[in-house]
């Protein structure tokens, strides 16, 4: 099955979703990478915080004795702090312990990887409510914990634990983790929707602009479609590119009209020439037929003079015959030369073809040949009844000549939507398919009292309703006769 490629229409609808998704989709990809590298990242600086909280505890239960120390060693704290912070990049913490005042009593805090001058003493104020918060819950519950709280640029994490055999002293640790596309993170995801929208924005336009061109083009196929027999010119659309294929077809328009205004005079000047070729070839016809029976009638006249009474009352007869012919010779040549005006009206179909077999039928009998009426609709056909009855009078009288004593002769009609067929078929010899198109010839006759007229007086006069006369072959190829064929739109 070939591949059938899809319409205008139908790219633009796809090129539109496939833009769509792709927009879905990067979006898509960037929220889960910021949320899964968020995420992870949280994880873990909580674990990291965890650690240096349970590291600071246990090294400081492990460093003082337990029954001897009742007051915390406060340098022994600092000191701690800055061996085990030092090893941890951004982790912060001291120790606390619970008061009488709501804010308890840092005893010691130390940052050692602050990038200030020197080790950082002070606890940070504005994570003092997380801090508190986070060893409140150790108080109450006894077991290590974190919290966190997440902001736009950073989200600050703080572990705390208790002291091993010292539940009134507690270890914090806080840290701080950035966002996973970095501090400009927000800023990126806001110029990538930004951008996004761009897109967007650029395939809506696109898809606008290339509808309206799309409908330009429509106009254009349908005034090409509705000229497609007078090609007018076709006005500009306004659409440079589209533009120039008017430009182009009106162009050609314009040459196409030239060109046939050059062919009618050329065609004007051939058929003034292949008139006068007929006027010729005519008069070399009517020559060579009126100069037989003019030959003969000499003859007799001769004869007449110098015979008897009977025999000259013979070549008066034939004289006579043979004006009848030249006469007939020019009768036929008449309806030639004169023009053939059509008065078309409504005929009722099967009453005519009756009256024209009545016609004939005296014709028919002295040659004794049967002429039938075959299919003949009860309908009303719209042409010249005058001039139809002598073109299908001739074809009668042609078929009744042709056919041999015993023959058939039949005239039969059909009507429908594409027009009106008239047919006359015989049981005679038949045509040569050679000479089928010939016979139509003035002057080309096939019996030897024929003029050679009546077929071409058929034609014309077919041709004059907008139809045609032709002769068709044989209904069955082992059965002679002849069909001839008159056709009227």
């Amino acid at each position: 099955m070939p591949f059938r490629r899809l319409s205008f229409a139908s790219q633009l609808a796809v090129f539109w979703a496939l833009v769509a998704v792709m927009c879905a989709l990067l979006i898509g990809l960037v929220w889960f990478m910021a949320q899964a590298n968020g995420g992870r990242q949280l994880e873990l600086a909580r674990a990291q915080s965890l650690a240096g909280c349970e590291a600071v505890a246990s090294r400081y239960d492990a460093s003082v004795d337990g029954a001897a120390e009742t007051p915390p060693n406060i340098e022994l704290m600092h000191a701690i702090l800055d061996v085990v912070l030092a090893q941890m990049q951004g982790v912060e913490g001291g120790f606390w312990q619970p008061s009488e005042n709501a804010r308890g009593t840092f005893a010691a805090y130390a940052f050692p990887t602050y990038r200030g001058s020197g080790i950082k003493r002070d606890v940070p104020e504005a994570e003092t409510p997380l801090i508190l918060r986070t060893l409140r819950q150790v108080t109450s519950t006894h077991a290590a914990t974190t919290e966190f709280v997440v902001s736009d640029e950073d989200a600050v994490i703080v572990a705390a634990c208790e002291v091993p055999h010292r539940p009134a002293l507690l270890a914090w640790t806080l840290t701080r983790t950035h966002p996973p596309l970095g501090p400009y993170g927000r800023t990126l995801i806001t110029g990538l929707a930004v951008l996004l929208a761009v897109i967007v924005a650029i395939a809506i336009a696109l898809g606008i602009v290339l509808r309206r061109w799309r409908a330009n083009l429509s106009r254009i196929e349908e005034s090409l479609a509705q000229n497609a027999g007078t090609l007018d010119p076709i006005d500009s659309t306004g659409e440079p590119d589209l533009d120039k294929i008017v430009a182009a077809f009106n162009a050609h328009v314009a040459r196409t009209a030239a060109l046939q205004h050059e062919a009618a005079g050329l065609n004007a000047r051939l058929a003034h020439a292949e008139r006068f070729a007929m006027l010729g070839q005519l008069a070399a016809q009517i020559a060579h037929e009126i100069r037989n029976p003019v030959g003969a009638m000499r003859l007799k006249a001769e004869n007449a003079l110098a015979g008897d009474a009977e025999r000259r009352t013979r070549a008066l007869s034939a004289i006579l015959e043979q004006i009848g012919r030249v006469e007939s010779q020019l009768s036929g040549l008449l309806a030639l030369t004169q023009p053939i005006r059509i008065d078309a009206q409504e005929i009722v179909l099967d009453t005519w073809l009756a009256r024209r077999i009545d016609a004939n039928r005296d014709a028919a009998q002295r040659a004794g040949v049967t002429l039938d009426l075959g299919a003949a609709p009860q309908c009303t056909a719209r042409f010249d009844a005058q001039q139809l009855a002598r073109a299908l009078d001739n074809l009668l009288l042609n078929a009744i000549r042709h056919t041999p004593h015993g023959g058939h002769v039949t005239l039969s009609a059909t009507r429908s939507a594409a027009g009106l067929t008239i047919e006359v078929a015989d049981d005679g010899p038949g045509v040569p398919p050679s000479e089928r198109e010939r016979i139509f010839e003035p002057f080309v006759t096939g019996h030897a009292t024929g003029s050679g007229l009546g077929l071409a007086v058929v034609r014309e006069i077919a041709t004059a309703h907008g139809g045609r006369a032709y002769c068709a072959a044989s209904g069955d190829a082992n059965e002679p006769g002849a069909r001839f064929v008159i056709e009227i739109p």
